[in-house]
């Protein structure tokens, strides 16, 4: 595995991780909003992800050297949480439907808070693997010095 391929793989991690941040931050951002329906109320959002470990279609050495091979992490894509609203019996609300309930979002800000600390960490990971990355590759062109 070249440096190249590190390199790749720690960037699509930060990338991933960048993506789960946005998400939570999201979630959290509308964790105390209101709406008069459940068809309304915000829903929380999570990413899905896939480890990505495409193997070397050209098994000769030059193609494995040309970075045939892709390893990472990819992004699937953010799927809406299928958690009913959490209806609360408010009638003075403006918000409030006909029979006096207003619907909050199914956002658990505790788990959403444990989530950004793990997103933050992975991420702060990435960056490291990155950086010592680049360190033994300037140890190593120094080595000829």
């Amino acid at each position: 595995m070249g440096l190249q391929n590190i390199f790749n793989i720690a960037g699509s991690g930060m990338s991933a991780q960048s993506v789960r941040l946005n998400a939570t931050a999201s979630n959290m951002a509308n964790a105390n909003s209101v709406s008069s329906s459940t068809g309304e109320t915000y829903k929380a959002r999570h990413p899905i992800f896939a480890a990505v470990q495409q193997q070397v279609l050209d098994s000769s050495p030059q193609g494995a050297l040309n970075g045939a091979a892709q390893k990472g992490v990819q992004v699937l894509g953010v799927v809406e949480s299928d958690a009913q609203a959490l209806p609360e019996y408010r009638p003075d609300h403006p918000l409030a439907d006909a029979e006096g309930f207003i619907y909050r979002p199914n956002v658990n800000v505790v788990e959403e808070m444990a989530d950004m600390i793990s997103a933050s960490r992975s991420y702060q990971t990435n960056v490291e693997v990155a950086k010592t990355a680049k360190d033994m590759l300037q140890q190593t062109l120094g080595l000829g010095k």
